[in-house]
């Protein structure tokens, strides 16, 4: 699966993601300062899923109307960089084929899939 992460995705998980054998680019690595838009731009470009913890996606997919491949927002504040690759890692594995064309919403204990991003 191919992903783009947002540069406020924390680099343990943007590691453990490539040891799962993902194919990911870092804005951090990649552009950093860039905006939203040009994120999602790049995202959509490389049809890829974008990792973020930026709520404002949800504002440009929804309210926007703007078209992506997926988009996986990650809400995991108070847990260390290592737990939270851990279960980003897990979601995305164990779930995998449900999240193209979905915005999927990872928090503690539960993986929300909103079915709507034609």
């Amino acid at each position: 699966m191919n992903f783009i992460a947002d540069e406020n995705v924390d680099r343990q998980i943007v590691d453990r993601l490539r040891q799962d054998g993902h194919n990911i680019r870092s804005v951090a690595e990649m552009d950093p300062g860039i905006s939203d838009d040009e994120v999602l731009d790049t995202a959509n470009e490389e049809s890829a899923l974008l990792l973020t913890a930026d709520r404002d996606f949800g504002e440009l997919i929804f309210r926007q109307s703007r078209i992506t491949a997926g988009v996986v927002l990650i809400r995991l504040a108070g847990l260390s960089p290592l737990k939270k690759a851990d279960i980003v890692s897990l979601a995305i594995n164990e779930r995998l084929s449900e999240i193209p064309n979905t915005f999927v919403v990872i928090r503690p204990g539960t993986v929300r899939i909103r079915r709507c991003i034609e």
